[in-house]
């Protein structure tokens, strides 16, 4: 049977790398919310429009229009077999109305939790420095540039800090995160379909993990 792969985990955890790679190693199409909104901006339709209607108002997106994203989204021939979810559900509501799509398109669902210290995710968010013109990331913590605040590529180009990975905001996500989200991993463990990956070391290492478990 199909599946629908729901990856968890806070900001930091690096469940959209292992996403990523899923669709380059193992051909599952990697459906990331994040990826649809950027698209809905772009698009002609009545739900884009509606989408951007809600943008421009400063109004938060509901769960139910993010449903119907999902659900257009999925409906794609890519879309036929098993894929991944990167970014949704993010909500008991939003986790409700994916066994709706479960259903509907005669899928089994699996989640995986990709599990890193809240100490580690703190030290990944704040450490991260952008190169602005090619886009190589660097952490101060664990991958520091060898020149302090410069690129190595690009040794004149002063590497970017992120606005929401500034230590306030960073806080206010996993804040955020531990209270709509983490209550997922409960719904998903009650009814036995929770997988735990240990989301620290190696990204090769926690592939396999997340690959045994999707095959």
């Amino acid at each position: 049977m199909s599946k629908i792969i729901v990856l968890i985990g806070a900001p930091g955890a690096g469940k959209g790398t292992q996403a990523r790679l899923l669709h380059e190693r193992c051909g599952i199409p990697q459906i990331s919310t994040g990826d649809m909104f950027r698209e809905m901006k772009t698009l002609d339709t009545p739900l884009a429009r509606e989408v951007q209607a809600i943008m421009a108002s400063g109004r938060l997106i509901s769960d139910e229009i993010t449903y119907r994203i999902v659900r257009e989204r999925t409906s794609k021939p890519d879309a036929a077999g098993s894929y991944v979810l990167d970014g949704y559900p993010r909500t008991a509501v939003q986790a409700e109305q994916l066994e709706e799509l479960a259903r509907e398109q005669g899928k089994e669902i699996q989640a995986i939790e990709v599990s890193v210290p809240e100490d580690e995710l703190f030290k990944r968010l704040t450490g991260r420095r952008t190169c602005p013109i090619c886009g190589e990331i660097y952490n101060i913590y664990s991958k520091p540039p060898a020149n302090h605040g410069y690129c190595d590529l690009h040794p004149d180009t002063a590497l970017t800090h992120r606005a929401d990975d500034y230590e306030d905001t960073v806080r206010t996500r996993l804040e955020t995160y531990n209270t709509l989200t983490a209550p997922l991993l409960d719904y998903y463990e009650r009814t036995g379909r929770l997988e735990k990956v240990d989301g620290t070391g190696d990204v090769g290492r926690i592939y396999g993990e997340i690959e045994r478990l999707v095959s």
